[in-house]
């Protein structure tokens, strides 16, 4: 009989007050030409100007601590070798990291930040990141015109899974998806798949009266 391994938890989740986060000349470091990367590192150490960063999920792996979703979403698939979640030849890695990049910048500055204005009263420019958001959404639909999955192929990837959440919930932020009919055949297809479990529904922007 095989036994089954160590469970993994992820720990609750914290709210980010992102509407706190402000933009400073303070914060630019400003260093001399001609200094070698190993001297600014060491000056940096010096003067402790690193400062730990903790950031919300976290998974707690009998020990081995994983933050940040991508980083947890490969962690997975790479200890339980699910290679159709994670491809492990050289061009199906390099598809999965477009697209996990794509989630960390343009989704997250887009969809993501536009929700996060309704749910959390974050002070985004809505203008700004509703447009950010149709920008990406376009490319996305774009790409699945002739996929059923992200990355193309018959299975799908953590890149899919990456994506899926704040594109699925982008109409909480007045983000409409009306437009992008193969972003909606994506989001079926990832919602029929066995044990799938929803991101959690908040009734605001666009999603108020549904």
């Amino acid at each position: 009989m095989s036994k089954s391994g160590p469970k993994v938890a992820l720990s609750a989740s914290r709210d980010i007050p992102f509407n706190r986060l402000v933009l400073s000349q303070a914060n630019v470091r400003r260093i001399k030409a001609g200094i070698a990367v190993e001297e600014l590192a060491e000056d940096i150490a010096r003067r402790t100007l690193l400062q730990s960063l903790t950031v919300r999920p976290v998974l707690d792996d009998d020990g081995t601590i994983i933050a940040d979703s991508a980083s947890i979403l490969i962690y997975i698939a790479k200890k339980r070798g699910l290679t159709e979640w994670l491809p492990s030849d050289p061009d199906g890695a390099a598809a999965v990291q477009r697209w996990l990049s794509v989630a960390a910048g343009q989704i997250a500055f887009g969809p993501a930040a536009a929700r996060l204005i309704t749910v959390f009263g974050a002070g985004f420019n809505a203008e700004e990141v509703i447009g950010r958001a149709h920008a990406v959404l376009k490319n996305i639909d774009d790409e699945l015109a002739t996929k059923k999955w992200i990355i193309g192929g018959d299975h799908p990837t953590i890149a899919d899974v990456a994506l899926y959440s704040y594109i699925a919930r982008a109409p909480e932020g007045n983000v409409d998806l009306a437009a992008y009919a193969n972003v909606d055949a994506w989001l079926k297809n990832i919602e029929a798949l066995p044990n799938f479990v929803p991101f959690v529904q908040t009734p605001v922007g666009l999603a108020a009266a549904a």
